[in-house]
């Protein structure tokens, strides 16, 4: 199965494939539609969900804000159209994973536990 963050590549590469329309809301709905989806289907929350949903925080800080409005809704703000919105969350999502809190969940990262069992 892909993890969050190679499908959000995955994405970046034929949004139009994934969204239908190439648009920073169809993103969003689609991300939550795939997280609700798996929760229906019994997958526990990844690592990499866990630290996706730090992003609206991080959005938050980024352009310096303290309003109800959700991720999508502040990158859409402060972008010419909901395309450039679109391009412009892949290079906030880049910085975001590129953060030194976020390390531990780098796309593509091993998130191995090894186990030792005595003989």
């Amino acid at each position: 199965m892909v993890d969050l963050y190679d499908l959000i590549c995955n994405i970046k590469k034929r949004p139009a494939m994934y969204l239908g329309r190439a648009s920073i809301p169809n993103l969003r709905t689609f991300l939550a539609g795939y997280c609700f989806a798996c929760r229906q289907i019994g997958i526990p929350q990844t690592l990499q969900e866990k630290q996706f949903s730090e992003f609206q925080t991080w959005i938050q800080q980024r352009f310096n804000l303290t309003s109800n409005q959700t991720w999508d809704q502040i990158i859409l703000f402060f972008s010419q159209d909901e395309y450039t919105a679109l391009d412009q969350f892949f290079k906030l999502f880049g910085e975001f994973t590129q953060t030194e809190h976020s390390s531990e969940f780098q796309p593509n990262a091993t998130n191995n536990l090894i186990v030792v069992s005595g003989t």
